[in-house]
């Protein structure tokens, strides 16, 4: 190759340069939910890490939305985002359920099983997702992985009402039941995509954030 071959070749942009790109920084801030969620189940705060959670989902949807409306942002932009958002799902809508889980078991080793059904789960649909994209470009093919947090947080409403001992069967058989569905062929629409859903969402984050907030007073 040429010197003045080489000299064309573009020079890839720092690492730390997609810091600066807004969606990429709504996606490390629903990172950052993600971590307290982790950690406030693990210390057994489960009304902080719902609220934690559904944030999460919030700017997850949020970092979408603004990336499909941001002009100026090249294709590398978007595939960087895309490969961003992908990893941080893994966290969100993977590991945290599966920690919530285990948490909530006391840890007991029964419980490993489910939380590997759980992030395998999560796993493989991303992989498929990233693979294969949406079905017939409208809608997912299983149920999508934000659904997992937006259902969890609502059946955790029950946790006060009922016996520990039950409401963990009930969570138990709630995360597999949603595993199951992520990696089935249903058809579901991307709710992301429709900004009457986006206003839902913000009336849902907002109820929740209420609800388990006044339990944390």
């Amino acid at each position: 190759m040429s010197k003045k071959q080489t000299s064309t070749i573009e020079k890839p942009p720092s690492i730390l340069s997609y810091v600066k790109d807004i969606p990429n920084l709504l996606s490390l801030s629903g990172l950052a939910c993600t971590i307290l969620a982790i950690y406030f189940a693990i210390t057994g705060l489960y009304a902080a890490a719902m609220i934690a959670m559904v944030w999460a989902v919030a700017f997850d949807w949020a970092d979408g939305l603004v990336a499909r409306r941001l002009k100026g942002r090249t294709a590398t932009d978007a595939q960087f985002g895309g490969q961003l958002d992908v990893l941080i799902d893994i966290v969100s809508y993977g590991v945290t359920p599966a920690i919530l889980l285990l948490s909530y078991g006391n840890f007991e080793p029964l419980y490993l099983i489910a939380a590997f059904i759980i992030l395998s789960a999560a796993a493989i649909r991303l992989s498929y997702f990233s693979t294969y994209g949406l079905a017939g470009g409208a809608k997912y093919t299983g149920l999508a992985l934000d659904n997992n947090s937006l259902i969890l947080v609502f059946i955790f409403l029950l946790e006060g009402s009922i016996s520990h001992d039950n409401f963990l069967i009930i969570l138990c058989i709630s995360t597999i039941g949603l595993a199951i569905l992520n990696v089935s062929e249903i058809k579901t629409p991307k709710l992301s995509g429709n900004p009457r859903n986006v206003y839902l969402l913000a009336g849902y984050t907002l109820g929740i954030t209420v609800i388990y907030g006044l339990q944390l007073l």
